[in-house]
């Protein structure tokens, strides 16, 4: 955790966030947007009727390495990670001994071509825990696979019913993707992993992309006629309205997987 006197971090996007007049909050020891000039609440409609673009690059991006990686992250999470087929997606949860949630997480098994790039396993954990996350996965699992973070990726949202028209435009082939599943694509020539999947309840991607190209991509997504940018602000109301969880809100280590089934489908 930051203190007060720690400099926040910010993305990759931060000097476009303040080009697009958005309003600046601490956030996971990040300076984040929170909203634009548009407001809150046309940021939350666009994402629901056309896209809305997120930067989520203070999430933490890492991959595992080695022939072992499957079973080894197994371990450590109470899902079928051996099983998981090449290309698809799967979420999980991080627990302690108690059965209690450490954090949630999302983990992809990345086609051949793209594991020297994105591992034997890419993993997707939340800003607040991603230290703790790595840590414990060094801890817990660093003698049977490699766990290396890749802090020089950034991580776009791009979410929506409109999303897949947009984002189609940079590479036709994004379209093929269906609902958690991911694969390695040149977005009008920049290379980018790109799985089917959000924190909306939209239709959708999250786009990683090396740092030095964030912007670049970033610029190409707004240009189409369909996105707009949003902040936090309406990722959280988006989330809420779709019954999401938000790891240390909703759920904590206080929550077994179990509970938060029940608590983040609404029962």
């Amino acid at each position: 955790m930051s203190s007060p006197d720690t400099p926040l971090l910010t993305t990759p996007l931060n000097d476009l966030h303040l080009e697009l007049g958005a309003r600046m909050v601490p956030f996971a020891g990040y300076a984040m947007p929170v909203q634009y000039p548009a407001g809150l609440m046309a940021e939350h409609r666009q994402c629901r009727l056309a896209a809305a673009l997120f930067d989520v690059s203070h999430m933490g991006q890492l991959r595992l390495v080695g022939a072992d990686a499957a079973a080894a992250l197994e371990t450590l999470v109470p899902v079928d990670i051996v099983d998981l087929p090449v290309g698809k997606q799967r979420y999980a949860l991080f627990t302690n001994e108690q059965g209690g949630l450490l954090d949630d997480l999302m983990v992809t098994r990345p086609a051949q071509e793209a594991r020297a790039a994105f591992g034997d396993l890419f993993v997707v954990v939340n800003a607040g825990c991603k230290a703790q996350d790595i840590a414990h996965l060094q801890a817990g699992i660093g003698q049977r696979c490699e766990v290396i973070p890749m802090p020089e990726r950034a991580l776009l949202a791009l979410q929506g019913p409109q999303a897949v028209a947009a984002l189609a435009r940079l590479n036709a082939d994004v379209a093929t993707l269906t609902f958690m599943t991911g694969a390695r694509f040149a977005l009008d020539g920049i290379d980018c992993f790109v799985t089917r999947s959000g924190y909306t309840g939209e239709d959708g991607f999250e786009i990683s992309v090396h740092q030095d190209q964030a912007v670049a991509l970033a610029r190409k997504l707004l240009a189409q006629p369909e996105v707009q940018p949003a902040g936090l602000g309406a990722r959280d109301t988006l989330r809420l309205e779709a019954g999401l969880c938000l790891y240390g809100h909703d759920i904590d280590t206080g929550t077994t997987p179990v509970e938060a089934a029940h608590r983040c489908s609404g029962g």
